[in-house]
């Protein structure tokens, strides 16, 4: 058992947490901006809360964080009350929010400073994957960090990668976004195609599905685009802010991103027309208006 610190009860850090808590065993402390959602929390799991990301910290193994952005980042961890005030030497931090690699950097640096580690760990399955506790984890930093934090982040995880130093994990979270972009306007533009052409789009899937179309994608998100429910899911602001970063980073590495600057703009699209929290698929929704 280990002594852990989570910050940030979204809809993905809620559940990790209590995964930390109920499958790994371990004594977690949480914090949240809005105090009530962490008592809440302790409510119903069990462990404590804290009112600030340094008292939260204090004297723990592991400091996870799972946050908003960029900034929301920086005022948890190096912030007036952050948790890298409190930090203990040798404790290891592991950032979950999906940020920039510049930030994960900069945290990293911060931490050694400190005389501890950090790990940037961005993950992906979307809520039903924190709530199953099975997110697929990417990870950036020490491989000696890495090797002691891997068996708490596998409380959540069913695949936990080491993927360079600091700032890889961020930038492998960037390549999966940049796929995803990409695939579900395919599947958009495939299903709208077949409605208007006339075919039981549920045969056709149940085809295309086998070869060499196939994706989780199309297996998870077909049938709720076909029915234009997006109401759940992974929401489309989030995405603009994750392909934001993804366009962000290219304009620094020189990466030419033509097709998801262009779904970009469709997301945003969506957005102009209430789609806000829908669902990552609703790219759908702006092709069938």
């Amino acid at each position: 058992m280990a002594s852990v610190a989570f910050l940030g009860l979204g809809v993905m850090g809620y559940p990790m947490a209590a995964h930390l808590k109920h499958k790994g065993g371990h004594d977690v402390t949480v914090y949240n901006r809005t105090t009530a959602k962490a008592e809440k929390w302790v409510a119903e799991h069990g462990g404590s809360f804290a009112k600030t990301p340094a008292e939260a910290a204090a004297g723990k193994d592991f400091v996870f964080t799972c946050v908003g952005n960029d900034d929301d980042l920086r005022e948890v961890t190096i912030g007036a009350a952050g948790c890298f005030k409190a930090m203990n030497k040798g404790a290891i931090y592991i950032d979950n929010t999906t940020a920039s690699a510049e930030v994960a950097r900069e945290l990293a640096g911060a931490a050694a400073e400190r005389g501890f580690a950090a790990l940037d760990a961005p993950v992906s399955g979307g809520q039903a994957g924190a709530d199953n506790g099975v997110l697929t984890v990417m990870v950036g930093g020490e491989e000696k960090a890495f090797e002691k934090a891997k068996p708490v982040i596998d409380c959540y995880a069913r695949m936990v990668g080491l993927m360079g130093p600091a700032g890889a994990g961020q930038l492998t979270k960037m390549i999966n976004q940049i796929a995803i972009a990409g695939l579900v306007q395919g599947l958009a533009e495939g299903l709208h195609f077949g409605r208007r052409a006339g075919l039981d789009l549920e045969k056709v899937v149940e085809v295309i599905s086998k070869g060499a179309a196939g994706s989780w994608q199309m297996e998870n998100r077909h049938k709720t685009m076909i029915a234009g429910k997006y109401d759940f899911g992974f929401a489309v602001d989030w995405m603009r802010k994750d392909l934001g970063i993804c366009l962000d980073e290219a304009n620094r590495n020189g990466a030419k991103l033509p097709v998801t600057a262009l779904v970009d703009q469709f997301y945003k699209e969506v957005q102009q027309i209430g789609g806000n929290r829908w669902d990552t698929s609703s790219l759908m929704a702006r092709l069938e208006r």
